[in-house]
């Protein structure tokens, strides 16, 4: 705890929030890119356009695809 209490990123905005949804939407992105790029050019406009699981869930494929082109996930 104390290394992270000094050490951990704690700016990021997935650490900011109790959302279950916006920390897991952080996760996958994180899982095949950089943070700096998630934070760029992923999160905020994701769950901007997606901002809730219904959303998201509701959303036409092609949205959500577009949204996530570039994440690092072809097939």
């Amino acid at each position: 705890h104390a290394w992270y209490r000094a050490h951990g990123r704690h700016h990021l905005p997935w650490r900011q929030t109790a959302d279950p949804y916006a920390i897991w939407i952080s996760e996958v992105m994180l899982q095949q890119t950089q943070v700096e790029t998630v934070l760029s050019r992923f999160y905020a406009p994701f769950l901007a356009r997606f901002p809730t699981l219904r959303a998201l869930a509701e959303a036409p494929r092609e949205d959500v695809l577009k949204a996530w082109q570039g994440l690092g996930y072809y097939s």
